[in-house]
């Protein structure tokens, strides 16, 4: 069979189940994302031995740390991925969800309800785990997902789209609404994306370049994001404690995901005391510091910056997303230059402020034009899970229905629904015998 004609088979399969999707209820979904969560625990071993496999292969090619972390599945991330799926269980079913309501003139009430997007094609990179998450909100949210994964997971893959499928057999869900690409060959994804009469939606995570590529050629409407640049304000009324260990946080806890800070931006009047100390944690950490001159000036010959990687800055680091133990360091003068800072910089993802000065805070909140934007917090906050979505399908950074981590609601949208009792538009209804057809077409083109 040609890739051509096997991606468009995958695709009519997601698409016809739409049908069905729409026939099960709320109890059906709930149990196949339940007993999925039954079958990881009792997989898990199997799971893991394939997990392997794919850390071989991936070690082999020279993969980086940062990317191997990614792809492992341990024990803390299996449970993980079951928390997920009880958690998706446990939320209200959006779809049928009456938004609002109001009532006409004319008696007519008008309305808008919660429908899903039809068939959603994620495109992700490295996390396997990524397969349970994107798979439970589609299920919950009656979406047909198409699965695919990156090479350096296929074996992973296969195992939980495995139980994936077996949960819904057994529980009444309809099981080709869950569509996994079972191959390697990154060609199938061009046919994929050409197929916009059967796939509503594309979701990419990964990678600039990958986003980018399928952006452009893509048929149907993509959700993106380019690039996780979070920047990190330290303000000059901070709390050094909170800031300390915020600046830590975001960058070491795990450094490889998109909504770890890039940027640590401080204020003039709190480096010489800031600087210092995070460099000696950062240092400890093994974390690489690009300064720029002030930044450079006060923690080149610190004492307490002695054991940690000090390096000029270039213009190029502030935009990059390092995806690893490194960040680049600004020096301002004020609020404003870090808001200009990082409208100019950054990439609409995540943000956040240290400051003890309620007005700053809130001048921020208002003028930073991020999907998610912080007040004393850790932008790792930034994730499905973490907001109480009980996952994400991924996080948006467009200016669309959905922006920021996208859960149930965000893979829903709404259509107007119209309850009515015969009411006609301008009394013009079936004539009586005696009387004449008269058509206003100047009318009738306009509306």
């Amino acid at each position: 069979m040609s890739l051509e004609i096997y991606a468009e088979n995958i695709a009519q399969k997601a698409k016809k189940s739409q049908k069905f999707l729409m026939q099960i209820n709320t109890d059906i979904k709930n149990k196949a994302l339940l007993r999925a969560a039954e079958l990881l625990l009792e997989k898990k071993d199997i799971l893991q031995k394939e997990n392997q496999k794919d850390l071989e292969k991936a070690e082999k090619k020279g993969y980086s740390k940062a990317l191997l972390d990614r792809l492992t599945l341990n024990e803390k991330r299996i449970n993980g991925m079951i928390d997920v799926l009880k958690e998706v269980a446990s939320l209200p079913d959006p779809v049928g969800q009456i938004i609002s309501m109001w009532t006409r003139p004319n008696g007519l009430k008008v309305g808008r309800m919660r429908v899903p997007l039809g068939t959603i094609m994620i495109i992700y990179e490295a996390r396997p785990n990524v397969t349970i998450e994107a798979a439970a909100l589609c299920m919950k949210s009656s979406n047909a997902v198409i699965l695919k994964g990156g090479s350096e997971t296929i074996n992973s893959n296969r195992v939980l789209v495995d139980i994936l499928k077996q949960a819904a057999r057994e529980t009444g869900f309809p099981e080709e609404a869950i569509q996994f690409v079972d191959t390697t060959d990154r060609e199938v994804v061009n046919h994929l994306l050409e197929l916009d009469q059967y796939i509503d939606v594309v979701i990419p995570r990964g990678g600039e370049s990958l986003i980018r590529a399928v952006a452009e050629k893509a048929k149907m409407p993509v959700i993106k994001h380019y690039k996780g640049v979070c920047n990190l304000y330290i303000d000059n009324e901070a709390d050094m404690d909170k800031a300390l260990n915020i600046a830590y946080n975001a960058k070491v806890q795990r450094p490889s995901v998109c909504n770890a800070i890039e940027n640590l931006i401080v204020h003039k009047e709190i480096a010489e005391k800031f600087l210092p100390e995070i460099a000696y944690y950062y240092g400890k950490a093994g974390v690489e510091m690009r300064c720029d001159e002030a930044s450079l000036s006060i923690l080149k010959d610190h004492p307490k910056a002695k054991d940690t990687e000090i390096v000029p800055a270039t213009e190029e680091d502030y935009y990059e997303e390092f995806l690893d133990l490194i960040i680049a360091v600004k020096v301002v003068n004020n609020l404003d230059e870090a808001i200009d800072f990082i409208h100019k910089y950054g990439s609409n993802h995540s943000e956040a402020i240290v400051t003890e000065n309620y007005t700053k805070g809130m001048r921020f909140i208002n003028e930073v034009d991020s999907s998610a934007v912080y007040i004393n917090a850790s932008t790792r906050f930034t994730d499905g899970y973490e907001f109480g979505l009980g996952a994400e399908m991924g996080i948006s950074t467009d200016k669309i229905h959905a922006r920021g981590p996208m859960g149930l609601e965000e893979l829903t949208i709404p259509k107007f629904v119209i309850f009515g009792n015969g009411q006609i538009r301008d009394n013009f209804g079936i004539p009586k015998e005696e009387e004449k057809i008269e058509i206003n077409r100047e009318a009738c083109d306009l509306r």
